[in-house]
């Protein structure tokens, strides 16, 4: 029977979760308990699986509101939890030779400057000295 992509197995949430910050509840005034971070993990997974918006990530139990996993997404990224996690996962790969480097792809963005753009006094220097010599 196959797995749904997005249930996480216990080898990934091995890597996961120490990466993840404890987020300890107060002693005085609690609120709600926390949602598991598993679920919320497993949420995310559904939503970039599918292409959804938050909002319509499925009320299925084990799955918190889109809105949660929406705002552990935003925790775990201000957290720096995503690149490191990549870079554990990148490590293991290698190790076990898993890695095609030769279908690697390196991807830069430019922008383009607007028209009327005011350029810096160094650079029309530069250019100006590079015309007239």
């Amino acid at each position: 029977m196959a797995v749904a992509p997005w249930i996480v197995s216990d080898e990934l949430w091995g890597l996961v979760e120490p990466l993840l910050p404890r987020v300890e509840r107060r002693f005085r005034y609690p609120g709600r308990k926390r949602v598991d971070d598993r679920a919320c993990l497993e949420g995310i997974l559904y939503v970039l699986r599918y292409g959804i918006p938050w909002r319509a990530l499925p009320r299925i139990e084990g799955f918190p509101s889109g809105q949660t996993c929406w705002r552990r997404l935003d925790e775990w990224e201000r957290a720096g939890v995503w690149s490191q996690l990549m870079g554990r996962v990148r490590t293991r790969l290698g190790e076990a030779e898993r890695i095609d480097w030769s279908r690697a792809i390196v991807d830069a963005s430019l922008v383009d400057a607007k028209r009327g753009a005011r350029r810096s006094r160094a650079h029309t220097a530069a250019v100006s000295a590079a015309v007239t010599t």
